[in-house]
């Protein structure tokens, strides 16, 4: 599998990827000059004891690239983890790359994240969670309908903006920005994977980017079962 399908319009692509579980492993043991040839059960101990120590950098010789589509309010939370991934305690080099699609330069036609009559959350009653219980469906409904009206008008007036002549980048203006989707190529360590999907998996991470880190953890888990189930187990453990 090297796709998944996120929210109502998004997605995640696994694009590219280097190493295995066994990468990780002999990246430690080339300190005695020793390899291993075939991953197994003192190798994953190995793994294990890495991980509970926090000796982080022969995670960080497997490398993972993927294409993500999605909305911006998803794509500048994510985008967190980017700048701030050298400065992490215990990250260090991250060996991270971002590249994203520029409304500078592209005309396509935008795209938004509506959320379902179903899908509108209310406030938290603790303030240390984004939302809380979905809203009724009569509510909800009333919402859909006054964002797809916002979002209508916007793209109309952005498209008005680009015949009267106006260039991209100041046409873009206009248009409704948390909602709409972007497109970007990621490319990370397993060890940044992993911080990104042990915070963004926790139960109180933000609906839209939690369903995105479900998806990165099902098209990478399947490559590196050991290395990303005892770094995310350790981190569990840490935050206890």
């Amino acid at each position: 599998m090297s796709f998944v399908e996120v929210l109502d319009k998004g997605y995640v692509r696994l694009v590219n990827h280097m190493g295995s579980d066994l990468t990780v492993v002999n990246a430690a043991r080339v300190s005695y000059a020793k390899e291993s040839s075939e991953l197994n059960e003192k190798d994953i101990r190995l793994i294990r004891f890495l991980a509970r120590e926090g000796h982080t950098s022969p995670f960080r010789h497997v490398i993972l690239q993927y294409e993500i589509y999605a909305p911006l309010m998803v794509a500048r939370q994510w985008w967190k983890y980017v700048i701030g991934a050298s400065h992490a305690e215990g990250t260090g080099d991250s060996l991270e790359a971002w590249n994203e699609s520029s409304r500078r330069y592209i005309t396509e036609e935008p795209v938004f994240y509506v959320p379902g009559p179903d899908e509108w959350r209310s406030k938290p009653e603790n303030s240390k969670q984004g939302s809380g219980e979905v809203l009724s469906a009569e509510t909800g409904g009333q919402l859909t309908k006054e964002l797809i009206d916002y979002i209508e008008a916007g793209v109309q007036k952005y498209e008005a903006a680009l015949q009267a002549g106006v260039c991209a980048e100041q046409a873009r203006l206009f248009l409704p920005a948390y909602g709409m989707y972007v497109r970007w190529y990621w490319t990370a360590s397993l060890q940044s994977v992993c911080h990104f999907l042990s915070q963004r998996l926790e139960h109180d991470a933000q609906k839209e980017i939690q369903s995105y880190a479900k998806a990165i953890l099902e098209l990478s888990k399947p490559l590196y079962p050991a290395s990303i189930h005892e770094l995310i187990e350790q981190t569990k453990s840490d935050s206890e």
